[in-house]
């Protein structure tokens, strides 16, 4: 009976992250989560100067930035919300791996898509470490 205890208690431990780990994610889907909000999305619904002059060199005009800018908002607030945290951070990875793309193909400035590479992997590692509220999106869903 022991080791079926210990194996249930080892499964539970590695599937859900520890105190502090959870404590960091939690600041980390907080201070991103605003910073997509605040400092990127809505900016683009804004009209922004800056985000025009750039989705205009992309070439594919204003309706991207306004779509791009609601996908930003969307994943922001996705990852502030328990249930919706693993499937906007994957949902955000995605978007920065589209992000550095467009950094180097569209626009040409590889050295830019260095900060949405590293986000690609912080997202993914909370994706990742929040995959638990993937079944309850799917379950949401539903």
């Amino acid at each position: 009976m022991t080791t079926i205890a210990a194996t249930q208690t080892v499964a539970t431990t590695t599937a859900t992250p520890g105190k502090a780990r959870n404590r960091v994610l939690w600041t980390l889907q907080i201070v991103l989560g605003l910073f997509f909000v605040f400092a990127s999305g809505l900016p683009k619904f804004m009209g922004q100067a800056d985000a025009v002059r750039i989705f205009h060199q992309i070439g594919w005009g204003e309706w991207f930035m306004y779509f791009t800018g609601l996908v930003e908002v969307s994943g922001g607030i996705g990852l502030m919300v328990r249930r919706l945290t693993g499937p906007a951070a994957a949902g955000l990875s995605i978007t920065m791996v589209c992000a550095a793309a467009t950094q180097v193909f569209v626009i040409g400035g590889a050295g830019l898509a260095v900060f949405p590479l590293i986000l690609v992997g912080v997202f993914a590692w909370i994706a990742y470490e929040r995959r638990e509220s993937f079944s309850t999106f799917t379950n949401l869903v539903k």
